[in-house]
């Protein structure tokens, strides 16, 4: 577990600066992700798109998987008068503006698939950067919140993504939309927070390569539970959400199905506002984090058996709601643990790029495993029923970790 933690409470300004740059930077992931990859997808290749989309994706998960823990162990070793978090902030959200702009002018699924990964790998650096700021400054008892706000912050950004992608006009406007947004809410916070350009435990002194990269399960095993679990619900996710533009399409029929991607989003993000930053203080209050991992797990593996049970349109919009409550809770407390089982101090940044893996690995595997079951195991109930089990069991796993209540 990670040592020497801040005892200085941060202050509103400094979270909602942190919270903002965070809202560009899901924006630049989730508006691609949830609806123009998809149009591009099917604008490049009708007859194919659901392949082409887990092509793409796949490719860009399976660059995040590799940029984010290596920017992080990156940061962690940066010293200079600009800090050692801030370079790579900035410089991943100016190198992912500039994706981004590639993508709006892609002409074949070549450029589509070089563009995304592009996009996964310059966003990824500023992402893991940002990570680390939380276990940089804020104390063990106020992680809650700050996760919490943090969690806020991922689902307006892809409710503005989504939005952009839909509102703005055309897929090139919407990835032009995501890429202003990326660089102005990461600036503020760049120069309106300090960054010491040395780790704020003195005494710590991390070496200058990169050796011990990994991080051993028998070393560390509540590390390695903490990955899991993360991994399995983040699965689930990805099952539930990667094609939920065809499955309104093909499924549930919506006349208009880029503006119901849409409406679920913004439901989605109202829901998760009603829980997120509420549970993340009540669980600073009271010490715990695992039983509201659980918790959560279980709620949104319900949502997600509505849409095997009922998938048309009133139903989904009430599994919606259900999934936004659930996710609220799970995403302010699974951060606030995870930060909690860190095992050293000046690798914080690798570390939680390590967790971020259990994040974009799902994307890589979720395209191949659900293609076969959507054309042979039984098509959208079977998936979202595959969603809703991997979700559980994902929550019920969190009970392992030992060293955090």
């Amino acid at each position: 577990m990670t040592t020497l933690a801040p005892r200085r409470r941060v202050g509103g300004g400094w979270i909602g600066l942190l919270t903002l740059a965070n809202v560009g930077v899901w924006a630049a992931f989730f508006g691609p992700l949830n609806l123009l990859l998809g149009q591009q997808a099917a604008l490049f290749s009708p007859d194919h798109k659901e392949t082409v989309l887990a092509l793409v994706t796949g490719l860009g998960a399976a660059v995040s998987v590799v940029a984010n823990p290596l920017a992080g162990a990156l940061s962690d070793r940066t010293r200079g008068r600009f800090g050692r978090r801030h370079p790579w902030t900035v410089g991943g959200a100016l190198a992912g503006a500039a994706a981004l702009v590639l993508l709006a002018g892609a002409n074949s699924v070549l450029t589509m698939a070089i563009g995304w990964c592009l996009v996964q790998a310059a966003v990824n650096v500023a992402l893991a950067a940002l990570t680390a700021e939380v276990p940089d400054h804020v104390p063990v008892d106020q992680r809650g919140v700050v996760g919490g706000w943090v969690g806020l912050a991922q689902m307006l950004g892809v409710l503005g993504g989504t939005a952009l992608a839909t509102a703005i006009g055309g897929i090139q406007w919407g990835y032009l939309g995501c890429a202003t947004l990326l660089v102005a809410a990461v600036l503020p916070f760049v120069v309106r927070s300090r960054d010491p350009g040395v780790a704020p435990e003195r005494r710590v002194r991390p070496g200058r390569t990169l050796a011990g990269f990994w991080v051993s399960p028998r070393a560390h095993p509540d590390f390695a539970w903490a990955w899991l679990t993360r991994f399995l619900l983040n699965l689930g996710n990805a099952f539930g959400t990667l094609y939920l533009l065809f499955f309104l399409t093909d499924a549930v029929r919506h006349p208009d199905p880029s503006t119901g991607v849409l409406i679920l989003t913004s439901i989605y993000g109202v829901s998760m506002v009603a829980t997120t930053v509420l549970a993340g203080r009540w669980s600073d209050r009271v010490g715990r984090r695992k039983v509201f991992v659980t918790a959560a797990s279980v709620v949104m593996a319900a949502a997600l058996a509505v849409l095997v049970l009922w998938p048309v349109w009133p139903a989904v919009l009430v599994g919606t709601v259900v999934l936004g409550l659930g996710f609220g809770v799970y995403t302010s407390v699974d951060f606030a643990l995870l930060t909690e089982v860190l095992p050293a101090a000046e690798d914080r940044a690798k570390d939680l790029g390590m967790i971020n893996i259990a994040s974009a690995l799902p994307q890589v595997l979720a395209p191949a495993v659900a293609a076969p079951v959507l054309a042979y195991l039984g098509g959208y109930p079977a998936l979202y029923g595959l969603a809703a089990l991997v979700t559980l069991v994902g929550g019920l796993l969190v009970s392992r970790i030992r060293g955090v209540a």
